[in-house]
């Protein structure tokens, strides 16, 4: 299944003004970047959310969110957020945004 490209482009709405962002096709999806680190994506229908290690375990206790397993591994510190749980432009923004302030901790790659 191809990503859902309607979702790339309101993240690209979210992320509009931020310096230094790119987009990389990875995993059969998109990836977000600022300054080379990844800040969020779209894999088929869904949103990839960096929340980190410590917002975790909470993120995971949200509607629609469930763990991001890639090939048989759950990237801790990442979400996988299905469509209802971005359906609202509030609740998108507030997932991306808060990739962003991971990222915003990291050093540029």
């Amino acid at each position: 299944m191809a990503y859902d490209q309607a979702l790339a482009e309101r993240i690209r709405k979210v992320l509009a003004g931020e310096p230094g962002l790119t987009e990389k096709k990875m995993f059969g999806g998109v990836g977000f970047m600022l300054r080379g680190n990844m800040v969020c994506g779209v894999l088929d229908d869904a949103l990839i959310a960096r929340v980190g290690a410590a917002q975790y375990q909470e993120a995971l206790a949200q509607p629609h969110v469930r763990v991001l397993d890639r090939n048989g591994h759950a990237m801790s510190g990442w979400v996988q957020v299905g469509p209802q749980g971005v359906a609202s432009a509030a609740d998108l923004r507030r997932w991306v945004m808060a990739g962003v302030e991971q990222v915003k901790e990291l050093p540029a790659k």
